[in-house]
């Protein structure tokens, strides 16, 4: 392995890997080398580390809500004072509240936007606030990688996901200020949107009938990625975008300028916008929208 992949002597967290995504995320990043913090719900990350121990890393687990301050408070405790450090976040953990928009009440809407937006803010700070105090106290940059979870639902507007999608909106602006707040002093912050059939997704995907020997939905796909997106070869990449799954990896770019209207005399009048935007929208298909619908279509 060349040294730029090797996390030897890193410390790593990973939140929700009792299971699926994150399990499969905590054991690629002890494969390389690194030592796992595992973060899920009492009881659920115990069999988690254990594998992880069988690797010949260290792992501990700091059981907990990643949406109250106190767990990621415990999470930077157990890092800094039990392993020595932190090098790497990945904020995987997450629930589903479906409904529409409509039938949606307000704790359901609240707890979606508490357990991904809130959580991944609330470790995303407390690293960056170590890792600030790290890079002044020495003088030099710090190698520290987060590697966030959003989704597609907020790139299609996922319409009985209203929550949901505006959690993972949430996370990927959160990722890009992350990025740019955090360059200077070395670090980097990228978003992954996966396809992956875990306990949470099993109703989206549903059962593997594709006849490969890999399932296209497999976590096994994406936890790669993110032990890549950790290392220091990635040290170039930060403040992006990913679709991944299936042994593909697809870069999101930024949204565009479609159309630009401009007033013909000061501020706009009623008129001047039924002239300019109506009549643009007019002949336009009206099935478009902000949504990124296309990446749909990536196979």
């Amino acid at each position: 392995m060349s040294d730029l992949l090797n996390l030897a002597g890193r410390v790593a967290v990973v939140t929700g890997a009792g299971a699926g995504l994150g399990r499969a995320e905590a054991v690629a990043l002890a494969k390389a080398g690194a030592d796992v913090i595992l973060n899920d719900l009492p009881g659920a990350a115990d069999e988690a580390a254990d594998e992880i121990r069988s690797l010949g890393v260290r792992a501990a687990i700091v059981a907990g809500d990643v949406g109250e301050s106190s767990t990621a408070s415990a999470i930077m405790k157990t890092a800094t004072e039990e392993l020595g450090g932190l090098d790497i976040i990945v904020n995987n953990a997450g629930i589903t509240r479906d409904k529409m928009l409509f039938n949606m009440t307000d704790e359901e809407f609240d707890l979606v936007l508490k357990v991904h937006l809130r959580g991944h803010f609330l470790l995303s700070r407390n690293a960056a606030s170590y890792w600030r105090d790290k890079s002044k106290q020495s003088g030099e940059l710090v190698d520290g990688s987060i590697i966030n979870t959003a989704s597609e639902a907020f790139l299609t507007g996922s319409p009985g996901q209203a929550n949901y999608a505006a959690a993972k909106a949430g996370i990927a602006a959160l990722t890009l200020s992350t990025a740019r707040g955090l360059s200077r002093i070395g670090a980097r912050a990228n978003a992954i949107c996966p396809r992956a059939r875990t306990a949470m997704t099993a109703a989206v995907f549903g059962e593997d009938k594709s006849g490969e020997e890999l399932d296209p939905y497999s976590p096994e796909h994406v936890a790669p990625v993110v032990a890549y997106l950790a290392s220091p070869a990635a040290a170039k990449i930060s403040g992006q975008v990913f679709i991944v799954y299936g042994g593909m990896v697809a870069l999101m770019a930024a949204p565009v300028v479609e159309k630009r209207f401009d007033a013909t005399e000061g501020a706009w009048s009623l008129a001047d916008l039924d002239a300019n935007l109506g009549g643009y929208f007019a002949e336009r298909d009206p099935s478009l929208s902000f949504a990124a619908d296309s990446v749909m279509k990536l196979n």
